[in-house]
């Protein structure tokens, strides 16, 4: 074989192996907790003719998907206001695309039900299970400084979920702070008590929060948007069926049908564009972490926000379905 011909069978090679790149579908890996997106978007049907594929990865709280986001595991995933903080302020390349409103109410302090507590002033002294940095965390501190006390006057153990539900059970912590579904759950079952519910102490806010390379890689980052709508117009699906809904929450989630229910009725979700009254309330919680040493140093969150994602207004994704 001539070295010109040798030549042209590499060009060749070359060029059907860019042509098979380029008509290769792209996968946006999305990290999700206890199934909430996934299933909204699987009892819609809203996963039927993705021009995309996706790689779910199921996470039990907040923290580890944090983690994946920094180490780029993910490409985006679903993450409360209060952790998605830490990962800013560690400098992880991680932004918030879009917010998912929410009344508050499920992000509470659960005592056991025969407790003798009447609020969080009586928990001085006690100790309180909750994820580091969690909404959970959040939530127990604005409760004890509504209460006139401090991180100093009660005793923290730093625990997931699912340790955090046994140490409540068995009296190795006097109040566990947590989340939905986990306060549905320990409502539905007599395990637990609501002692501080999270109304006009937690914005109840969570993002979708992408990674900057995602964000930066145009292909992906148009996956994300079409992601998002459907997102939105799932979750407006899921309130007009919910019985439908529940069964599957339910199933992915390996919870009762009716705690599935009640947390996310509830919780009255609903998808909103980025704005300037989402900055300022993560601004508010920021600052709130920086004046009890949970940060070091202030942190700006207005760049931690991508722009230019929009969400179906509610009306138009309700005509929709």
């Amino acid at each position: 074989m001539s070295i010109r011909s040798h030549l042209l069978m590499i060009a060749a090679s070359a060029l059907l192996a860019t042509q098979a790149f380029a008509t290769e579908r792209l996968t946006l890996r999305i990290g999700d907790q206890k199934g909430n997106m996934r299933a909204q978007l699987e009892a819609a049907g809203a996963l039927r003719d993705l021009p995309y594929d996706i790689q779910w990865a199921e996470f039990p709280a907040a923290a580890p998907l944090a983690e994946a986001l920094n180490a780029g595991a993910i490409d985006a995933g679903i993450i409360g206001d209060a952790p998605l903080l830490f990962v800013l302020a560690s400098g992880a390349p991680v932004k918030a695309i879009a917010v998912d409103k929410s009344d508050p109410y499920g992000t509470a302090l659960l005592v056991n039900p025969d407790a003798p507590f009447n609020s969080a002033a009586d928990l001085k002294g006690k100790r309180i299970a909750t994820g580091r940095g969690s909404i959970g965390h959040h939530l127990a501190l604005k409760a004890l400084d509504q209460a006139g006390l401090s991180e100093k006057d009660v005793e923290f153990r730093f625990l997931g979920p699912v340790d955090a539900k046994i140490a409540l059970a068995n009296g190795a912590v006097d109040a566990w702070s947590t989340w939905e579904p986990y306060t549905a759950l320990s409502e539905l079952s007599g395990q637990g008590r609501v002692l501080v519910n999270g109304r006009g102490l937690s914005s109840g806010n969570s993002f979708l929060a992408a990674t900057d390379n995602a964000l930066e890689d145009a292909p992906r980052r148009a996956a994300l948007q079409d992601y998002l709508a459907r997102l939105a117009g799932a979750q407006v699906w899921a309130y007009q069926h919910l019985d439908s809904y529940s069964k599957t929450l339910a199933a992915i989630i390996g919870f009762p049908e009716e705690a599935a229910r009640l947390q996310f009725e509830r919780r009255q979700l609903r998808w909103q564009a980025i704005d300037a009254t989402t900055i300022a309330e993560q601004q508010e919680t920021a600052d709130f972490y920086k004046a009890h040493g949970l940060m070091s140093q202030r942190l700006d969150v207005a760049p931690t926000f991508a722009s230019g994602f929009s969400v179906p207004a509610t009306d138009a994704l309700a005509a929709q379905r």
